[in-house]
């Protein structure tokens, strides 16, 4: 199950007010953390995005904990694996039965010296040869890290060769018109 929010006219601090009552204090808590409308705007409607997704399930306690790198899990309901994402101009959110992770990205320029850094020769020789750069490095970079998000490692793999594992499905989209894109790794 999936769902992507882009209107993100609705930013906004009357919306996050509106938003507040209708999480528990914990999500509360973590999204007035952030100092930026859009950090608790994000935190807020993918937590309600969440819920949705999780209602036909009967899912309604929410209560998360942390795997030792980060990665969040419902503490009653481990057999039930989320992940959520989100940018300047989207938020995505996804639950599946099997470990799943989300990446959703702005369309952002990237020079030849994170290109290296984060791609094998091969992605890096078709990024540049493609004729949106920009396009094509996001596509790369959001299928990274949904991999390493459905892992729940945190960045901690050879970026290089991320995509040459076993054991997980891709799915990649892109919203040329808002300017993003992004990626679902599915355990297989």
């Amino acid at each position: 199950m999936l769902s992507i929010f882009d209107d993100m006219t609705q930013v906004t601090e009357a919306e996050v007010k509106q938003m507040l009552p209708l999480v528990d204090e914990q999500r509360r808590e973590e999204a007035l953390r952030y100092k930026h409308l859009f950090g608790q705007f994000a935190s807020l409607k993918s937590w309600l995005m969440l819920k949705d997704l999780l209602n036909p399930l009967k899912i309604n306690d929410l209560k998360m904990d942390y795997n030792e790198h980060g990665k969040p899990f419902l503490t009653k309901y481990p057999e039930v694996h989320f992940n959520l994402s989100h940018c300047k101009n989207g938020i995505a959110v996804v639950v599946d039965f099997s470990p799943v992770g989300i990446d959703i990205e702005s369309y952002r320029r990237s020079n030849l010296a994170l290109v290296r850094k984060t791609m094998n020769p091969a992605e890096a020789e078709w990024i540049c040869a493609s004729s949106d750069p920009v396009e094509t490095f996001t596509q790369y970079w959001t299928k990274k890290e949904a991999v390493v998000k459905l892992r729940g490692t945190g960045i901690i793999d050879d970026l290089h060769y991320i995509l040459n594992g076993e054991g997980y499905q891709l799915e990649t989209h892109i919203n040329r018109e808002k300017g993003y894109a992004w990626s679902v790794a599915y355990t297989k």
